[in-house]
């Protein structure tokens, strides 16, 4: 629970209450394996969470870049939890960002290195407008034995 008596929290047991992670031992781990840093430090499992330090913190693909507001030693509701942190909206654009190009390449679409050329072009004007385009080679090109 957020309590106003406290004024430092072991950093695995704050990540647990802001539910960054299921279980301590999660936060441990990441702690541990570098991917939390406080102030742009890596700290130790047992570093203490204060108000107004800033933690990054790396989940899988995403990261977030957070100010502690408030402290718990409990794990509580989603609702407290949120409470206890103010992420950054660089953070926020950036995690949103990432999260669309993601599900862009799970659905197959991968964003091009290059402009495409005009063949291509035209190939995707066609299929925006649903009209059939024959992309097999023209008379000329053919061979006419």
């Amino acid at each position: 629970m957020v309590s106003s008596q406290l004024t430092r929290v072991r950093l695995d047991r704050w990540l647990w209450a802001a539910r960054f992670f299921k279980t301590r031992t999660l936060a441990k781990a990441a702690i541990e394996g570098g991917k939390i840093e406080i102030d742009g430090h890596k700290p130790k499992v047992s570093k203490e969470v204060v108000i107004g330090a800033k933690l990054s913190i790396r989940i899988g693909s995403y990261e977030h870049q957070i100010e502690v507001t408030g402290l718990a030693d409990k794990r509580g509701s989603a609702t407290i939890a949120q409470r206890l942190y103010q992420e950054s909206e660089s953070s926020l654009a950036t995690r949103e960002a990432l999260r669309a190009q993601l599900r862009m390449q799970r659905a197959g679409l991968r964003v091009p290195q290059t402009r495409p050329t005009k063949h291509q072009r035209q190939a995707i004007k066609a299929l925006k407008q649903n009209q059939p385009q024959d992309f097999s080679p023209s008379s000329s090109e053919r061979d006419t034995d």
